[in-house]
């Protein structure tokens, strides 16, 4: 049996704080804890490594081009070195298929992936280069906000990932790098969740969503009434839907279908696409895109209405 050698994954563009992060971190001997160590480093960043440093502390620095990046070269460059422990400092700007979907030597086993943001910067990537960037932030485990400062959108940058990447833990530093202890601060709901009946305007259903899904437990047992449009996934039962909206997850070519699965007995008389009023009991369950627990809804009530006033619902205040 091949030992397993973890991988760790660094994704950012170029500036946003991955070769610092990688540095900081391997000088730390506690982390590789000795280890024979692999750094492979798919790009030119604005900061340097000292190789002799590294060297010193069994960790070897190899350097990758996206033309070199293949499955013979790493198998030989961990022939050469023999890892006990991988780290991959990716280039941003590379498809992300090019690394998750390459045969890697055996035993490599991808651990976490780390995704680094420059939030000064950030708007502007996600205007010009949003594919890229939701990508990276798809796929990770971490997502790290550095460079913050007092106008950093942290709470909208946060429900934006929620909506889609559930499992990542976001973390936003300051400029000194140390990490904002009141991050986690949100702004108060705009719907009343303590009343016997949680009932909220339309335009709202986006922060219903992101607040439910983050606090199942806060919601559990309690009564629901909401607008929302009929999915049917092809995987679900009969009587399974679910009730949702088409929402703006960072930008306007960034909509995604979301809402929670809602178990109801005429499930067999909705359509696809329908508008419909529901009312029922909030439980939890597995779910697997979120890797834990998250609220479904068992409806008393499903009743037709006229379509949301707005296509779209977002996840800000």
């Amino acid at each position: 049996m091949n030992k397993e050698i973890p991988v760790y994954v660094f994704m950012g563009f170029l500036g946003s704080g991955k070769t610092k992060f990688a540095r900081e971190t391997l000088v730390d001997r506690s982390f590789t804890e000795g280890q024979k160590t692999l750094l492979l480093v798919c790009e030119d960043g604005e900061e340097e490594y000292d190789i002799d440093l590294l060297a010193e502390k069994n960790i070897f620095v190899e350097f990758i081009t996206e033309e070199t990046l293949t499955a013979e070269h790493l198998l030989d460059i961990s022939s050469k070195v023999k890892p006990e422990l991988v780290l991959i400092e990716y280039n941003g700007m590379w498809e992300l298929d090019k690394i998750f979907s390459i045969r890697v030597p055996k035993g490599w086993t991808v651990v976490q992936v780390l995704s680094f943001v420059d939030s000064s910067t950030f708007d502007v990537y996600l205007s010009n280069m949003k594919k890229i960037i939701m990508d990276q932030l798809k796929n990770a485990d971490m997502i790290i906000f550095n460079r913050c400062d007092e106008n950093t959108k942290k709470a909208e940058y946060r429900r934006s990932i929620r909506a889609v990447n559930r499992r990542a833990q976001v973390i936003f530093e300051n400029k000194d790098g140390i990490p904002d202890a009141d991050d986690e601060e949100e702004a108060q709901l705009p719907f009343d969740t303590d009343g016997p009946l949680i009932t909220f305007d339309e335009a709202d259903f986006g922060l219903f969503y992101i607040d439910a899904a983050d606090n199942p437990d806060k919601y559990l047992g309690k009564k629901v009434k909401f607008k929302a449009m009929v999915h049917k996934p092809s995987t679900y039962g009969k009587n399974e839907f679910v009730p949702g909206r088409f929402a703006m997850t960072c930008c306007a070519a960034d909509v995604a279908f979301v809402g929670f699965k809602c178990y109801y007995g005429g499930t067999s008389t909705l359509k696809d696409r329908d508008w419909v009023i529901v009312e029922g009991k909030i439980e939890k369950e597995y779910y697997p895109e979120f890797e834990g627990d998250g609220p479904v809804i068992y409806a008393d009530t499903v009743s037709m209405t006229s379509p949301a006033e707005e296509e779209l619902v977002y996840f800000n205040y």
